[in-house]
């Protein structure tokens, strides 16, 4: 597909036709930042820049708390406290580093959410999407490995259960979950392999959020009608784009200060309002916690994983069919795994010809009951799998599989869509006045 018609870069000095010749690491820079931008956007497409921000911030401090933290069993938990006690500033890095991670996480749902809710992950973005999916991935990874290293009763026997779901794959289960472990146990080499890993893996993030954003620079962002930008001439380009500096840089660093005003405030007054108390009781292999909890981000799928016991039929099912190769543990493992593969599957579960949800009136009922199912999840996840939760959990799990395998498919062919405007331009002259022009 042909990019958007706008001006590039050209130099102009001796040094910079010099340095373009050689290097064009200006012009990247400028066709980056001067991209053509749709001009409806509106403030659910400022999770970006503060996704970007939550890289860089976690990066940063995790590289700092690197040089003061030991990565052996018995002085791990010694370490932290020395960072938190001793180490100048460092109860500050550390509660940047954690609290971090839960807003890295809140943004990635929210921007994954606006995705579903205006079709970006459609033609011609899909491979935009996967590369997201990947980079969501890389951060559920990410964020357990770092969750073990502080070595307390959370982080070791949220390692041992979770490391345990790979022994349940048949036949290969073990091999994987010992090359995981370092050994039979979650012990020294487990903690090693975890360090090194979490260190590791968010410059594999960095480099995916780099080709992420070249993937959606070549196919142009989406916007809140679908309406693709017009692409035949540089004039109609102009008329429903306007350049990402200074328009949309301004905007993004507002609401990114709005955020951080929050962030900070979480961070200096209740910065372990997120953790878990067990997790201050140093690691101890014969003390088994009432109540094992991952962190708050990964409930959803925590909950998905515990709703599908051996009572549930279509674990039964499944273990009858496979001659008991799919057992209620494998079966659990497939389904947290399957409900993240399914949202990755989403640009072709969506038979739908419309992009945005704004236009989709049966759509938009169904996809608020998604978004409330996903709440309800994290909330069962967070409950003991006792009495009713189990139930819950199954029913929305239940919904979360049919929304992407029945409900959109299904919502392609019964719906019918509201109309749309034929161009962005017509959309912004709706909303704000056909004489509203950016100042010169």
């Amino acid at each position: 597909m042909a990019g958007i018609p706008h001006d590039h870069y050209e130099p102009g000095s001796g040094f910079e036709r010099w340095l373009h010749r050689r290097l064009p690491i200006v012009a990247l820079a400028y066709d980056t930042i001067m991209i053509p931008t749709p001009k409806n956007l509106n403030w659910m497409w400022i999770w970006g820049i503060v996704l970007t921000f939550c890289l860089a911030l976690q990066i940063v401090t995790g590289i700092i708390l690197a040089m003061h933290y030991t990565p052996h069993v018995d002085l791990a938990f010694g370490s932290i406290e020395h960072i938190m006690r001793n180490v100048n500033g460092g109860h500050m890095l550390r509660y940047l580093h954690m609290n971090g991670a839960s807003l890295f996480f809140f943004a990635v749902y929210m921007h994954i959410f606006r995705g579903l809710y205006y079709g970006s992950y459609k033609a011609p973005r899909e491979i935009t999407w996967i590369i997201g999916m990947l980079i969501y991935l890389l951060m559920m990874g990410t964020a357990f490995m770092g969750y073990v290293l502080p070595w307390g009763q959370m982080s070791f026997w949220g390692a041992t259960v979770i490391t345990g779901l790979f022994g349940a794959i048949p036949g290969i289960g073990d091999a994987i979950q010992t090359w995981l472990l370092g050994g039979p146990a979650v012990d020294n080499a487990t903690l090693n392999r975890f360090f090194s890993l979490h260190y590791l893996l968010p410059f594999v993030i960095a480099a995916l959020v780099a080709v992420h954003i070249w993937a959606f620079h070549t196919t142009g962002n989406n916007n809140p009608t679908g309406v693709e930008v017009r692409r035949t001439a540089k004039a109609e380009a102009e008329k429903d784009t306007l350049p990402f500096w200074p328009y949309y840089v301004i905007k993004d660093l507002f609401a990114l200060a709005l955020i951080l005003l929050v962030f900070f405030a979480i961070v200096g007054f209740m910065p372990n309002y997120l953790g878990h108390p067990d997790n201050y009781v140093e690691a101890n292999p014969l003390v088994t916690p009432a109540h094992i909890v991952p962190e708050w981000y990964f409930l959803p799928f925590y909950a998905i994983l515990r709703a599908f016991d051996g009572d549930v039929w279509v674990v039964i099912a499944a273990n009858w069919l496979s001659f008991g190769i799919i057992d209620a543990k494998f079966f659990g493992v497939l389904a947290m795994f399957g409900a993240i593969a399914v949202m990755a599957l989403a640009p072709w579960l969506d038979t739908s010809s419309v992009r945005s949800g704004r236009y989709r009136p049966m759509f938009k009922w169904w996809f608020w009951l998604l978004v409330i199912d996903f709440v309800v999840l994290m909330w069962a996840g967070a409950m003991p799998a006792e009495g009713i939760y189990p139930t819950i959990a199954l029913i929305g799990s239940a919904y979360w599989f049919a929304y992407f395998l029945v409900i959109l498919p299904l919502l392609g062919v019964i719906e019918k869509p509201l109309p749309q405007p034929a161009t962005i331009e017509d959309d912004f002259n709706a909303h704000y006045g056909a004489k509203t022009q950016p100042a010169e």
